[in-house]
């Protein structure tokens, strides 16, 4: 992949699959522009990371919620560079539990990180994009997001909004020559599936017919394809990138 003389905004990219899609867009030649959430010196490795493979990057703290961050995120961005072509909507939490003893508080900080906040980034770049009439944007969804899943009633909605808005949003910005796609990972070998019990690993490997969990690599890679002009007459799609899992 190519991507000379692009530029793009990686939300959550300081660890796992933000961090594997920096790496894969700086190894193409594409400046970075990564927000991380709290933790700097991993940030600072990131970036340090996509500056040993030849790009330029730079590492912003951005609650992706909060508006006002984003568009200071998304000027640092433009300021910085003098564009943006790709934006990787990554940031996501996760707050578990069964419907019937979820806090409320848990399913508003779940759908204000993974839904608001990739509303927010694409408002942000929409007009960015548009005025360049060339752009792509990839958004992180999941295949709970398409199946649902069993003590993720928030997680899922959140991922099931993410498709919505994708597909909406790319009948909006397709004449201008921006595409909207999301990947849909199944389970990836993260910080986050890492803390699932011995017993949860077992019966979720048994539901993948390859086998094995994903690698943040696996996923970095198919928003690098969406994310390059080769992807051009692809747009409000959903990629599943599971293993087999939800066919």
């Amino acid at each position: 992949m190519d991507f000379s003389g692009k530029t793009a905004v990686v939300t959550g990219g300081s660890r796992g699959i933000g961090r594997a899609v920096c790496l894969e867009l700086a190894r193409g030649g594409a400046n970075v522009v990564l927000c991380y959430a709290g933790n700097e010196a991993t940030a600072q490795e990131t970036v340090s990371a996509c500056e040993a493979l030849g790009a330029k990057a730079l590492a912003v703290r951005c609650n992706v919620a909060d508006a006002d961050e984003v568009k200071a995120l998304m000027d640092t961005a433009v300021q910085t560079f003098g564009r943006i072509d790709i934006l990787v909507n990554n940031a996501g939490i996760t707050r578990d539990g069964l419907l019937m003893m979820m806090k409320e508080g848990d399913f508003d900080a779940v759908l204000e990180t993974n839904l608001k906040g990739t509303f927010l980034c694409m408002k942000a770049v929409s007009r960015i994009m548009m005025k360049q009439r060339y752009g792509r944007i990839v958004n992180l969804s999941s295949v709970v997001g398409l199946h649902g899943n069993a003590g993720q009633v928030n997680y899922a909605a959140s991922k099931a909004g993410v498709i919505g808005m994708t597909k909406s949003l790319a009948k909006e910005l397709a004449s201008r020559g921006v595409t909207v796609n999301a990947v849909a990972p199944g389970f990836i070998e993260t910080d986050m599936t890492a803390a699932m019990p011995e017993a949860a690993k077992t019966a979720t490997l048994a539901a993948i017919p390859m086998q094995r969990l994903g690698q943040a690599e696996d996923v970095a890679r198919a928003i690098a394809f969406l994310a390059g002009s080769e992807a051009g007459y692809i747009t409000g799609q959903v990629l599943a990138v599971d293993g087999g899992m939800s066919m």
